[in-house]
């Protein structure tokens, strides 16, 4: 039972390091943005991020994977991190939170 609560802990750690990572062009960060499709925790702690960009010719598609990879590498018991981008389903507006759409003057 404590382990699980550590891999609980691990997934909220993984989860507010995301919310501190923004795009450049947006005053937003990507998980309210809607670029994180997926966070997957195995038990040895290696974490995998799925993620979207804005689009495919998005001027940070090299450095905002490795940003998130080296970010959530140094969160303490995080083995290793592996980001993967995919552009399936392709990122819109409707994936951002409420909270990203009011931020942008959406609503």
């Amino acid at each position: 039972m404590e382990e699980f609560n550590d891999d609980i802990n691990l997934g909220e750690n993984v989860v507010k390091v995301l919310k501190g990572i923004y795009d450049p062009e947006i005053p937003v960060d990507i998980y309210e943005l809607g670029l994180i499709y997926d966070v997957m925790i195995n038990e040895d702690h290696e974490v995998k991020v799925l993620m979207t960009l804005t689009s495919p010719n998005c001027p940070v598609a090299e450095t905002l994977p490795r940003e998130v990879e080296e970010k959530i590498t140094k969160i303490d018991k995080v083995k290793s991190c592996e980001v993967e981008i995919t552009f399936d389903p392709p990122w819109s507006k409707d994936l951002m939170s409420e909270e990203a759409k009011l931020e942008l003057g959406m609503l």
